[in-house]
């Protein structure tokens, strides 16, 4: 007589470790401003993957009992800390690589680690912010970069980095920032742009390239850093067709397989929105502006696992 099985004998779990910082655990010592926005994006994620046979289960990225051989795929999630220690970074993803299935792929997360990629989407036709590029940032290469862009007011952005860290605005003539407020290394200096502080930025959310939602990042009054943790906070907005269209054309600058991707673009002095960046290592995902957000991801991770095993 065949033997009955239950609902949950039925479904065969699939493991995907959710890769995340010691940082963004409220109860850790050393927990981040922003430590609740992890809450919110795995309370969104975790729901909508078991509902779909997918066991979202979340890690500290550099812990020393983690195993990427014990799960059918890693992605990297929440892992904010990890400008602060690139090579174990990097070296972790590499071995998640070899042992397990990396979302994003690691070619492609090698690439959008330093901001240098920016110089090849241009290339490709993306909407651009005026960008000098620098080794250092000192008095030197900033009081050029004022003459090369033709502005008084500049932001200088480490070429490795995320969340706005190390990043500093600087007015011509004023005096710089301590170095430790300044990037440790390579640098990427633009022009400020005020429609930051008066129309926010935009963050497109993709996944499987299939858009899902939109967050308008407004910072906090005479600031222009749009991360909560400087006091920012997001609305949700709905995107005109060519607003649409424009994060589409730059996501299309980027060949394959992509579980996630957040464009994040501003308003130029043009009256033009132009790219920021592109975030495919670990982008926050904005779940309250995007109500269908856990659905839409799960469907999309499912895809591209079911693809990978065909």
């Amino acid at each position: 007589m065949p033997s009955r099985r239950g609902p949950a004998s039925q479904l065969a779990m699939t493991r995907i470790a959710f890769l995340t910082a010691s940082c963004m655990l409220k109860d850790h010592p050393d927990a981040r401003k922003d430590y609740w926005e992890y809450d919110l994006e795995i309370a969104a994620l975790q729901p909508a993957c078991a509902a779909l046979g997918l066991t979202l289960e979340p890690v500290i990225w550099d812990a020393p009992d983690f195993a990427p051989a014990a799960f059918d795929a890693v992605m990297i999630g929440t892992c904010w800390d990890y400008m602060e220690k690139p090579d174990a970074f990097m070296a972790m993803l590499e071995r998640c690589d070899r042992e397990s299935r990396l979302l994003n792929p690691l070619n492609t997360v090698r690439w959008n680690s330093r901001k240098t990629y920016l110089k090849d989407l241009a290339a490709r036709g993306a909407p651009m912010i005026p960008t000098v590029w620098a080794e250092t940032a000192n008095a030197d290469t900033i009081d050029a970069a004022f003459a090369t862009l033709g502005a008084d007011d500049v932001v200088v952005k480490p070429v490795l980095g995320a969340g706005a860290w190390r990043q500093a605005r600087i007015r011509k003539g004023e005096a710089l920032p301590p170095a430790d407020q300044l990037p440790p290394a390579a640098c990427m200096i633009q022009p400020f742009l005020p429609a930051v502080s008066e129309e926010g930025e935009y963050a497109f959310l993709f996944f499987n390239r299939d858009f899902s939602h939109c967050a308008r990042k407004i910072p906090a009054r005479g600031d222009y850093r749009v991360q909560s943790e400087y006091g920012g906070h997001e609305e949700i907005h709905q995107p005109g067709t060519d607003e649409l269209a424009l994060a589409r054309s730059v996501l299309d600058c980027i060949e394959g397989d992509l579980l996630y991707a957040r464009v994040d673009m501003l308003r130029g002095l043009d009256g033009q929105l132009a790219l920021i960046e592109i975030e495919l290592i670990e982008p926050y995902l904005y779940p309250e502006q995007g109500p269908d957000m856990g659905p839409v991801f799960a469907a999309a991770l499912k895809t591209l696992l079911d693809k990978s095993a065909s």
